[in-house]
């Protein structure tokens, strides 16, 4: 029988170099597999968290709702009093506000022409400086109903300084307001909004209109063209069904 070489110690320090290598790539190799199962979990969790962060993002795109008006007409005041502002204490933060003003531009003196006189144009450019001034239309809103309530005493200093100071509105920064570059920048906000008015093809005071399309008119004294109903509830039902569409929600 064959004796059994005995290693030379060189030779069995090779040997032991040599596993050492095998099991110094082993674990090389072990902890790569964990490192890169690691980072694919990873990866994993970071596109799943993205998408559902992406897929409850609020867009929160409003719904337009424009309301167009003449300031000294009684139809203006019932209009504001009993549709828009009920439906404005329940839904401001669903659409996009819009007052607009109806009367005729003239070309001549790039001016306007309201309806019921000179004082009506002024009683238009004062709301017109709330909404400037105050773009929160909750305040410039109940601004605006507090003078239509009074509509014939338009545009006293006594009313609309007492309509300013219950509404939180300084009536100095009206004032600078309508008296800016000598009246200019005032008629040119009411020449503005005149424009609007007529480019959507809107004469009649008090006229709602939805989402660009016309939703009621309250003129004469009476409820007109409001298919889905002239009470608050039935506009705010119809915002916060355009809201939740525009948003991509379905239910």
């Amino acid at each position: 029988m064959e004796e059994k070489v005995t290693l030379l110690p060189h030779v069995q320090e090779d040997v032991y170099a040599i596993k050492e290598v095998i099991m110094a790539r082993r674990c090389y190799r072990s902890r790569f597999q964990v490192t890169a199962v690691v980072v694919l979990i990873s990866l994993f969790w970071l596109a799943r968290t993205w998408n559902c962060e992406h897929e409850h993002l609020e867009v929160d795109i409003k719904v337009p709702l424009d309301v167009h008006i003449m300031s000294k007409c009684p139809d203006a005041r019932d209009c504001l009093k009993k549709l828009v502002l009920p439906t404005m204490a329940d839904v401001s933060d669903k659409v996009d506000f819009r007052l607009s003003f109806i009367g005729r531009v003239t070309n001549d003196d790039d001016g306007v022409q309201c309806k019921h006189g000179q004082t009506e144009c002024l009683g238009d450019i004062t709301m017109l400086c709330a909404a400037s001034s105050y773009p929160d239309p909750k305040l410039y809103l109940g601004f605006t109903n507090c003078l239509t309530a009074d509509y014939a005493e338009i545009p006293s200093k006594a009313l609309i300084q007492d309509c300013a100071l219950e509404h939180g509105l300084d009536f100095d920064v009206l004032n600078d307001c309508m008296s800016k570059d000598t009246g200019a920048y005032g008629m040119g906000l009411l020449r503005d909004s005149v424009e609007h008015s007529k480019d959507v093809g809107v004469d009649t005071s008090c006229t709602i209109r939805l989402d660009n399309k016309v939703r009621c008119v309250f003129a004469g004294g009476e409820w007109q063209d409001c298919d889905d109903g002239e009470r608050p509830e039935d506009l705010i039902h119809d915002i916060e069904r355009l809201y939740d569409e525009n948003q991509g929600w379905t239910f």
